[in-house]
C-alpha cells in the first residue's frame, strides 16, 4: 500500500512538471507603426533583437491611415501616430494614453505644389488636393490655407496615401494646379516630379505635429515594466543613431520604403527628437490641443 502511494505521488509530480513545461506563454504586446523616420528607433530596436526579450511584437504598415485601420481590426495593444490619430481613436471610445514621445515635426510634414502660393491665389481653377483625409494631413492643410489666405479657393480632395499618390503622378502628367500634403521621405521623389515645398511645420508656427506611442490603459497597467524598458531601448537607439548614423540607416532602411542615405540625413533635420524631458513651452502647447502628458514615461 505504501509503495503504491509513493508511486502515485511520483506520477502526480511528473505530470505537474510536464504541465509546467507546456504552459501557455504570455501573449505578446502587439504594436503597430507606419513608415515614418520618427518611428525608426522602433525599427532599429526590432532589427537589433531588443524587442523580443520585452515580449513586444512590432508590425509595420505604409501610412497613418492604414495604421489606424489595422489597429481597429487587428487586436493590437498600441500604435504610433500623431495627436490626430490619437484624438480620432479617443472619439471611438478607445481607452488609449500616450506613454512614449518620439518627435516633433520640424519641417517633416509639408505642403507641396506644382504652383507657387501666388499662382494658387490667382488661379480660378478647382485645385486638386492629394492627402490622407483621415490623418494629420487634414489638420496641416487647414492650417496651411488659413495661414496663406487660400480659404476662398475651391478644392477637390483626393484621399490617397503617399505611395499611391506618387504612383498616380507617374502615370498621368499634371495639367492643372495641384497640392500634395505629405511627409518625409516621400517629398524627395515628389521633388523629382516638379513639386516644391510651399509650406511645412518649420515655417508655419501654428502647425504642431507630434509623434508618440499610444497604448491601451489596461495594457500599461499590466505591462508597465516592459514599457519602461522599451523607453530605455528607444533612448539607446537614438544614441546609436547619433554615434553611427550609417549603421542605423542600413538597419532601418527596409522600413522606410525609399530614400538614399543622403535623403535620410536630410530627413533627420526635419524632426526634433523628444525622448528627453519635454520643455514647459511644449507641455503647454500639448495641453492646448488636449494632449495628455501625465502618463508619459
Amino acid at each position: 500500500m505504501l509503495n503504491r502511494l509513493k508511486f502515485t505521488l511520483i506520477i502526480m509530480m511528473t505530470l505537474t512538471g510536464i504541465a509546467g513545461c507546456y504552459s501557455q506563454p504570455e501573449p505578446p504586446i502587439k504594436l503597430i507603426a507606419n513608415s515614418w523616420i520618427g518611428y525608426s528607433p522602433l525599427f532599429y530596436a526590432k532589427e537589433k533583437g531588443w524587442l523580443e526579450p520585452l515580449n513586444i511584437e512590432l508590425s509595420t504598415v505604409v501610412s497613418l491611415g492604414e495604421s489606424v485601420m489595422t489597429f481597429n481590426i487587428g487586436h493590437f495593444n498600441g500604435l504610433t501616430g500623431t495627436q490626430y490619430e490619437f484624438q480620432q481613436l479617443q472619439k471611438k471610445s478607445m481607452d488609449l494614453i500616450p506613454i512614449i514621445m518620439f518627435n516633433r515635426s520640424n519641417g517633416g510634414d509639408m505642403v507641396m505644389s506644382n504652383n507657387t502660393i501666388d499662382e494658387l491665389k490667382q488661379t480660378a481653377d478647382t485645385i486638386d488636393v492629394y492627402l490622407e483625409v483621415n490623418s494629420i494631413n487634414s489638420e496641416v492643410f487647414k492650417d496651411f490655407i488659413k495661414a496663406r489666405d487660400l480659404e476662398n479657393k475651391t478644392f477637390n480632395f483626393i484621399n490617397k496615401d503617399p505611395l499611391k499618390t506618387i504612383a498616380q503622378l507617374k502615370q498621368s502628367p499634371v495639367q492643372k494646379p495641384l497640392i500634395i500634403v505629405t511627409y518625409t521621405p516621400y517629398n524627395f521623389e515628389l521633388l523629382q516630379h516638379g513639386f516644391d515645398v510651399i509650406a511645412s511645420t518649420r515655417n508655419i508656427q501654428d502647425i504642431l505635429v507630434v509623434d508618440a506611442l499610444y497604448v491601451k490603459k489596461s495594457c500599461l497597467i499590466d505591462h508597465k515594466p516592459h514599457f519602461i524598458k522599451l523607453k530605455a531601448v528607444i533612448n539607446q537607439a537614438i544614441h546609436d543613431l547619433h554615434e553611427n548614423p550609417r549603421d542605423y540607416y542600413d538597419r532601418v532602411k527596409p522600413y522606410l520604403e525609399n530614400g538614399s542615405y543622403e535623403e535620410f540625413l536630410t530627413s533627420l533635420k526635419q524632426i526634433q527628437w523628444l525622448n528627453s524631458e519635454l520643455s514647459d513651452t511644449l507641455v503647454n502647447k500639448l495641453s492646448q490641443i488636449s494632449f495628455p502628458t501625465k502618463d508619459l514615461l
